[in-house]
């Protein structure tokens, strides 16, 4: 492993601060707290507050998060310098600076996660995939996840998105939140630099995100000189395939197979009785197959 910067040490504050990297990466502002209960909270609040002094790609990371929050207003809290918590305000227009239009608000957090999937592929050594709607895997076990939460609307302007993903670097067992959760270290990565894995993170999400307000936010269009937003998702998507229960708002459920995306990102999921439902939110478990359960190669997993 590379051991340029000891797992458990600081941001590295001046490399972040490097104008050429936040120039390259067209990031406006960025900003390093040692602690906060919440980057995603803090920036919602500021855009609330100040929406002038957070443009677009503005960037907010602690050392420290006391009081993260997931999706389903779930908490939890990871020991100090152990992993990246990192908030994005994004405010999505095109080239001519016409906003995006609102419904394609929902592909920002596949973007978040297939640019982390890069980073660990690609700077940490690690063969990563995505689950829907937001969780990024090595192995089969969660180690990074991404909330997008839309701001206020500010003096008639479109709602910004705070967009933040918490990725566990230096966990060790018995500090993951659950036992289905993993880590960089944990993993045997070539590197559990934090600083290396956020600007890599911050470059490759910069690079997508453009690409995508661009096409003015349609999924179907080539972006970074390749293939479409939504090819590219659908590729590491471990969730298409599988046999999931998608456990929705309001204690409903379905169970069926986990067919496709559609063009908003949402997931397709085909009943027993050949029904198609449209899966918009709520936590999706891979079950094994009902044709063969005891496949090796279906492992059951949250």
């Amino acid at each position: 492993m590379d051991d340029a910067r000891t797992p458990g040490n600081p941001l590295d504050r001046g490399d972040l601060d490097d104008q050429r990297f936040l120039a390259s990466a067209g990031i406006s502002r960025l900003e390093v707290v040692d602690s906060t209960g919440s980057t995603n909270a803090d920036l919602l609040r500021a855009v609330t507050v100040e929406p002038q002094a957070w443009p677009d790609l503005s960037v907010l990371t602690a050392e420290y998060q006391t009081a993260a929050r997931g999706r389903l207003d779930r908490h939890w809290e990871a020991p100090p310098l152990s992993s990246v918590s990192v908030s994005v305000v994004l405010r999505p227009v095109n080239a001519e600076g016409r906003p995006l239009p609102t419904q394609s608000y929902s592909w920002l957090s596949l973007i978040a996660a297939l640019a982390l999937r890069e980073t660990l592929l690609e700077t940490a050594g690690l063969p990563a995939e995505l689950k829907w709607p937001n969780d990024v895997l090595v192995r089969g076990r969660k180690i990074a996840g991404i909330l997008a939460q839309l701001g206020p609307m500010v003096d008639g302007t479109v709602p910004p998105v705070i967009l933040g993903t918490g990725l566990n670097v230096t966990l060790r067992e018995g500090e993951l939140p659950v036992p289905t959760a993993t880590s960089v270290v944990l993993e045997g990565a070539r590197t559990a630099d934090r600083t290396l894995l956020l600007k890599s993170y911050l470059s490759r999400f910069a690079v997508l995100y453009r690409s995508f307000c661009n096409a003015d936010g349609d999924p179907a269009a080539g972006m970074a000189g390749g293939p479409s937003l939504h090819k590219r998702v659908e590729a590491v998507m471990v969730t298409l395939g599988k046999q999931v229960r998608a456990q929705l708002p309001g204690d409903h459920e379905i169970i069926g197979h986990a067919s496709r995306l559609d063009e908003y990102g949402s997931l397709l999921v085909m009943d027993r009785d050949s029904r198609e439902h449209v899966v918009t939110a709520g936590d999706v478990v891979h079950l094994r197959p009902w044709t063969s359960p005891d496949d090796p190669g279906q492992g059951g997993y949250a």
